[in-house]
Order: structure tokens, then C-alpha cells, then sequence
């Protein structure tokens, strides 16, 4: 993995931020940052040095993953440790991710900064790295492109297999069996499979309800190739739909078609999210589209931009995200369909190839 880019565009944010270093915590950050992957370590990373710290087990992954890196062999107590190193480097405001390290580490630290006399000051931020992660470098757009492939061939594969009478469950595992016999690595979320009432709900759990004909079944499903994840869904109905599916449905198709025709470089969240709700509100589901039009994503399945209400984060080239507008009537069921795209030249292409 190429990081050497991605620490100068980090030590730039640094100086903006008047900071003299920065300690990663966060899992896809510090993967982001090192190619260290992991489940165990912290980044110490300032104008001139680059360290991993890490316990005993991963030591020789360290090393062979992460060769830009000087490498520390640290007990498990952030606290016994850090002081010390940091006292070394003669820090004065060091950044931490304050969205990962918990309150309780937090004055953990402090104490042992306090009692060790340094005139060390902890400086939190948000999004730093995140921000960084957004804009997509050619390798990372092309793992996504190769996650996403495996999703489309899962579509395709179950809806072959899918017939009135199997459990949503029965049809999930198929899906995941499907994705990891496929070249995906551990999947980045649960399959899910929500058919009937159950459709409803956005994030459900695939459940040992028996799927009926004539009902919506939401299939939402990703895979994780090189660390990268896709995100697909389609809604999809076994034998004849009634004509609250075709209008809900309709509906859903038309509002994600006229967004993705319409999103471009330089339009925030909002903006791009009010294309598709507009679309929904007009035919009168506007209350029953309760989440963001979509997210971005790459190492984590949700990461910025985020498309959605009071989200002012500016779309740019290179940035790739869903689009996933969708329908739910409590009751009956809902509706939803997601593709990843990505933003070039200004404007919209979809990876995703599965079809509605």
C-alpha cells in the first residue's frame, strides 16, 4: 500500500490545525495511513516521525505491513506507555480522534500526563483522516469496483434461487455463502433479507419468516475485497405485484433515477439529497423516506460524503458513494434501491451493474 501521499496530505491538515502530531486510533484510519491491519495499535505520526505502536502479537505483521513505520512494542495500557514517548518527541498540542477514544481512556491519559508533568496538551478532531479517505485514490476505486462486482453476481445468483415458501433467512444465507465463495473476504455487514411487513423497517434482520408471493422482499447486501466494501439493494417481488408495490416502487426507481442524472461536482449533500426526496414527497411518501439519500464508502461501509438533510459536505471528483432512496409503510412494507457510483468528470457513474 502506497501511504507516502496520504501522510504529506495529513501533515498539511496538521499544520492548518496548528497541531504537532496526531495519534490514530481508529481501525480503517490507521489502515488508511499504514497498511497495518491489525486489530490492535496506534498511530503516532508528526512532521518528522511515523510510528505504529502495537502489543506483542502483531509485532512481525507490523513490520512487514507497515515498512514506512518505526515500530514500538507497547504493554496494553495506553497509559503506562505513552507519556513517556511523547515526552521523547517534546510535543506540545497533539491531536487525538476524538470519535474513538472513549471519555474514560481520555482521562486516563490526562492523568498520566498530568502526574508524568508533561506540558503535553491533548487536542481532539473529528474527521480529519475521514475527510482525507473521501476522495478516492485509482487502486481504491478499483477495489470497490471489484466488491461491487461480487454483489452484482449475488443478485443475480439469487434471484435464480429465491422462491415462495423459503425462510429470509434461508435466502441470506444463500447470498453470504455466495459472496464469500466468490472472492469476498468477511462481509462488512449481515445479509439482509426483509420480506413483507418486515420490509418496513430499513435496517432489519433477516428473520425466519416465510417469504409470501405478491409481497416487496428488500435484499441489501456487500462484499469486502482488499479491505473495501460495496453496498447494493434491490426490492424485488415473487409473483404479482398489487399496485401499491408498482406505485411505491415506481415511485423509489424514479426518484434514485432523476438524482443520479442530476448530481454534480460541487453540489452539497443536501442538495443532492433533496433531488430524490422532492421526487417522493410530490407523490406523497414524503414522511415515509426517513434516512439520507446515501453515504460514502471504501474501507468503512458508511463514511463521508453523507447525502442527507443539513449535510453541507461538497460532492468533488473522486469521491464514491451510494444512492439509495427509499419507501416504508408500516404494515405493508418498503421499498429501497442503492447502487454505489462515483463521482467523475463532474458527474455521476454508476459501478454498481445489477439490474431493477
Amino acid at each position: 500500500m502506497k501511504t507516502g501521499n496520504r501522510l504529506q496530505n495529513l501533515r498539511h491538515r496538521l499544520v492548518d490545525k496548528e497541531l504537532d502530531g496526531i495519534l490514530i486510533s481508529q481501525t480503517e484510519n490507521r489502515y488508511y495511513l499504514s497498511g497495518f491491519d491489525g486489530s490492535s495499535g496506534f498511530l503516532l505520526i508528526t512532521p518528522q516521525d511515523t510510528i505504529l505502536a502495537t502489543d506483542f502479537r502483531y509485532i512481525e505483521q507490523a513490520k512487514a505491513q507497515a515498512s514506512y513505520y518505526e515500530i514500538l512494542l507497547i504493554s496494553n495500557d495506553l497509559a503506562t506507555w505513552f507519556p513517556q514517548l511523547v515526552a521523547d518527541l517534546n510535543l506540545r498540542r497533539l491531536g487525538f480522534e476524538a470519535g474513538h477514544i472513549t471519555f474514560t481512556t481520555y482521562h486516563r491519559l490526562t492523568e498520566a500526563l498530568d502526574k508524568a508533568q508533561s506540558q503535553l496538551r491533548l487536542v481532539p478532531m473529528d474527521g480529519l483522516v475521514e475527510s482525507l479517505r473521501a476522495i478516492k485514490e485509482p487502486e481504491e476505486i478499483e477495489l470497490i469496483t471489484q466488491a461491487v462486482a461480487i454483489t452484482d453476481e449475488a443478485l443475480n445468483y439469487i434471484q435464480g434461487e429465491i422462491s415462495t415458501g423459503m425462510s429470509e433467512k434461508e435466502v441470506a444465507w444463500g447470498i453470504e455463502k455466495f459472496l464469500r465463495e466468490n472472492g469476498s473476504q468477511s462481509i462488512p455487514f449481515d445479509v439482509m433479507v426483509a420480506s413483507g411487513s418486515n420490509s418496513a423497517l430499513p435496517h432489519a434482520k433477516s428473520s425466519p419468516r416465510t417469504i409470501q408471493s405478491g409481497e416487496p422482499i428488500i435484499i441489501d447486501i456487500g462484499a469486502r475485497v482488499g479491505g473495501y466494501s460495496s453496498d447494493l439493494s434491490r426490492t424485488i417481488c415473487l409473483g404479482t405485484p398489487n399496485s401499491t408495490f408498482n406505485k411505491v416502487y415506481d415511485t423509489v426507481l424514479g426518484a434514485q433515477l432523476t438524482a443520479m442524472a442530476i448530481i454534480r461536482e460541487g453540489m452539497t449533500g443536501e442538495e443532492a439529497d433533496s433531488l430524490a426526496r422532492v421526487v417522493i414527497e410530490e407523490v406523497g411518501y414524503g414522511e415515509a423516506f426517513g434516512h439520507g439519500l446515501g453515504h460514502g464508502i471504501g474501507l468503512a461501509t458508511h463514511e463521508p460524503p453523507r447525502l442527507g438533510p443539513n449535510s453541507t459536505e461538497q460532492l468533488v471528483d473522486g469521491m464514491v458513494f451510494t444512492v439509495e432512496p427509499g419507501i416504508y409503510l408500516t404494515g405493508w412494507g418498503g421499498v429501497r434501491i442503492e447502487d454505489v457510483v462515483i463521482i467523475e468528470n463532474g458527474k455521476l457513474r454508476a459501478i454498481s451493474k445489477a439490474k431493477k
